[in-house]
């Protein structure tokens, strides 16, 4: 975990938040963590409406070109987010229909990389640093049937072994008993496929409302509504501190895209209420933002997990 002394990404962790449980830490999570790359020869992904493919299709080259301003909502890399603090990753899947095997690849608008190249580099930087924690959403899947799930969640087993948290009492996660049974991920998958493996996390343990909307006001009131609901479901909670373009917003900032026409303009809005925020039982536990490097998020997040710490070890 963090250092929230110092910021840093430590081997020691911090001591005195790792009998918190987590769901009372404040953790930082990036949205549509993999869109950081996408591929604009590829075809339009399952998870877009027929209108969008027939208008790609008729446009070609500029249709891609403009969609991708509007699909990527980050411009780190996995290890790139990891270095900077990101913990919570939130990641929709799919197969690519008509692509013979059961390839899965991150997807938002257009398809990005594998699937296996990034939880490649995710358990790379956790081997590198055996008391951190990553927690991976797959909380979307398109054009995936019984054997491409199969394929993903056979796939996460491998490559995180012994690193995978079964599931459990959800205040019973703390650093500590993490830590000491040597668990580093844990995995929520959204889907009922995954209901007999003991490794998977279901997604209602993890609920994360969606404001849909353009105004960051809105989003605010939102935010502080589910938040006042969260104690009563007694899970891992996500905030999830983003705006959600319409057409007519995409079509008055077609050339700006999402990052330049929505989202710097209205992030100081939303990083003034972030700052406001407290952890804890009744706090702000996940919270999510597309591009992540626009802003100090480490250490917001640090400064206000010290409010967790004895008064005595944040003098």
């Amino acid at each position: 975990m963090y250092d929230f002394q110092s910021g840093n990404v430590t081997e020691s962790g911090c001591d005195e938040l790792s009998g918190v449980c987590c769901t009372n830490l404040f953790i930082i999570c990036s949205h549509d963590s993999f869109s950081y790359w996408v591929d604009e020869k590829a075809p339009v992904g399952p998870d877009q409406a027929p209108a969008v493919k027939r208008l790609t299709g008729v446009f070609r080259s500029l249709g891609k070109k403009v969609m991708k301003k509007w699909s990527m909502t980050q411009n780190l890399t996995f290890h790139e987010q990891l270095e900077a603090g990101i913990r919570y990753f939130d990641l929709r899947v799919s197969s690519k229909p008509g692509e013979p095997g059961h390839e899965i690849y991150f997807i938002h608008g257009l398809f990005g990389i594998k699937v296996h190249e990034g939880l490649v580099e995710i358990n790379n930087f956790l081997s590198a640093h055996p008391k951190e924690v990553v927690f991976l959403d797959f909380n979307h899947h398109y054009a995936m049937n019984e054997r491409h799930h199969k394929y993903l969640i056979t796939m996460l087993q491998e490559v995180f072994g012994q690193k995978l948290c079964k599931t459990e009492c959800v205040e019973e996660i703390t650093l500590e008993y993490l830590w000491e049974k040597k668990y580093q991920v844990l995995v929520f998958y959204h889907h009922p496929a995954a209901e007999e493996c003991p490794y998977m996390w279901p997604g209602n343990r993890i609920p994360a409302p969606w404001a849909n909307t353009t105004d960051a006001y809105k989003l605010i009131q939102f935010l502080e509504t589910t938040l006042g609901e969260r104690a009563k479901y007694g899970t891992f909670h996500v905030s999830q501190a983003i705006l959600t373009p319409r057409v007519r917003t995409v079509v008055r900032g077609l050339i700006k895209g999402l990052r330049k026409y929505l989202v710097e303009r209205n992030l100081p809005t939303i990083m003034e209420w972030v700052r406001a925020q407290k952890p804890g039982t009744n706090g702000v536990n996940i919270i999510t933002s597309d591009f992540v490097d626009l802003v100090d998020f480490a250490t917001t997040v640090i400064q206000l997990n010290n409010l967790l710490l004895p008064q005595k070890a944040i003098k």
